[in-house]
């Protein structure tokens, strides 16, 4: 089968997904949430499942990275709350605002219709299979699932389950392709289906990203890597402090929503760092900092410039002293990545000035950057953290996998 002829069956598809009744799509998710805990089906996800993690620790792949893809009990029934959650939420699809009556008798509004078919493209995480299957479905859209090699027997058992549902309810199976072609050149192909593929969204390492943007015909959101702060402000409430820092840190390292470096200010450095250094140490957290911390704490490596640019998904963190405010916001502005960015402080002014001025998807004042995720912030799941600012900016749910049309509603109005 083609990249084409499959980008084309998914277009056929999207076309019932755009007019299902609220109803039945969400009996679609109903069907998958009680598959994902049913015996008869998470016992073959789960087999699968050991399959792909017994061939990533043989390769040696990442202790982070085989975290991302493992999956167990506990996890499926996380994953069926989810979809049991976006299940509960309003059907965004044929939704009206902003009605308003023109001088010519016109009244103009915004109709929130479904994007139409959807490439999602991601490494590792067989999570997503479900989550960007869901979200696309309810927003009415057709999505073509090009999971990594290195989940392709669990995404192949979870994409069956979505398969499944929509058959069971009526609608056609194209509205949930899963790609068993984990060859370069059939994405690449994907990514030249202008016409039939609406929106193309990458969900992995750099590498991935830039092979996406350089072969792309269609557009392209990005879920880039998430090189995230926490800015210890002079008037933080340290303890606070060291426990946002050791969760976005320590609960799970391999995550896009880690936090990577902690900015200190210099006025509280000699009280903070001993103090989080200690706490982290306990948790086999690998300090490098920059020379002022490094004078701080003795045995923190010192850190090379790479290290302030990277997304370690590890245990690992670098530590950058400033020179107050606008000292850590022009470092963050120079190493982030525009996906999550916290401050710890007690001050209500400083805290909206990093409100504002930060660029970020996600800033946060006084909570760990391992909030930014659709689940979390009340979407249910994601498709991906957009990293850029069209038409998304931060955790795409329901509403960001829809788009906005004009409607008109007269009664006979000419135009003079």
């Amino acid at each position: 089968m083609t990249a084409a002829s499959l980008a084309v069956r998914a277009k056929a598809a999207s076309r019932a997904l755009n007019a299902a009744p609220t109803a039945v799509k969400n009996a679609v998710l109903e069907r998958v949430a009680s598959a994902l805990t049913s015996m008869a089906t998470a016992s073959p996800i789960l087999a699968a499942n050991r399959v792909d993690v017994a061939a990533a620790v043989a390769a040696g792949l990442a202790d982070a990275m085989v975290d991302r893809l493992r999956l167990d009990g506990q996890r499926l029934a996380a994953l069926q709350r989810a979809v049991r959650e976006v299940a509960g939420l309003d059907d965004p699809v044929g939704a009206i605002s902003a009605l308003k009556q023109r001088a010519s008798g016109i009244t103009v509004g915004r109709m929130q219709v479904p994007l139409g078919v959807i490439l999602m493209i991601y490494e590792s995480r067989p999570n997503v299979t479900i989550d960007a299957a869901v979200l696309a479905i309810k927003a009415g859209n057709a999505v073509i699932l090009r999971g990594g090699k290195e989940a392709l027997n669990t995404n192949r058992a979870l994409a069956a389950i979505v398969a499944d549902a929509l058959k069971a309810e009526g609608l056609p199976e194209d509205g949930a392709i899963f790609v068993d072609d984990v060859a370069h050149d059939t994405l690449y192909a994907l990514l030249g289906c202008v016409g039939t593929i609406d929106l193309a969204i990458p969900r992995g390492g750099p590498a991935l990203i830039r092979a996406v943007n350089e072969h792309a015909r269609v557009p392209v959101i990005q879920h880039y890597q998430g090189i995230c702060h926490v800015y210890v402000h002079e008037q933080a409430d340290l303890e606070m402090a060291e426990r946002i820092v050791e969760n976005g840190k320590v609960q799970r390292p391999g995550v896009c929503n880690a936090t990577e470096c902690v900015v200190v200010d210099n006025g509280i450095a000699e009280r903070f760092l001993p103090a989080m250094a200690e706490r982290l140490r306990a948790s086999d957290v690998e300090l490098v900092g920059c020379p002022r911390a490094t004078a701080i704490v003795p045995d923190m490596v010192a850190a090379t410039n790479a290290d302030f640019d990277t997304e370690f998904l590890a245990l690992k963190l670098a530590v950058k002293v400033v020179d107050g405010f606008d000292d850590a916001l022009a470092f963050i502005a120079a190493h982030g990545s525009r996906h999550t960015e916290a401050i710890v402080t007690d001050n209500h002014p400083v805290a909206m000035r990093f409100l504002r001025e930060v660029d970020a998807s996600c800033v946060l004042v006084n909570a760990s950057t391992r909030f930014n995720d659709g689940g979390s912030l009340g979407l249910g799941a994601e498709l991906g953290i957009s990293t850029t600012k069209l038409h998304a900016y931060g955790p795409m749910g329901l509403a960001e996998l829809c788009t906005k049309k004009f409607v008109v509603l007269g009664a006979g109005e000419v135009r003079s």
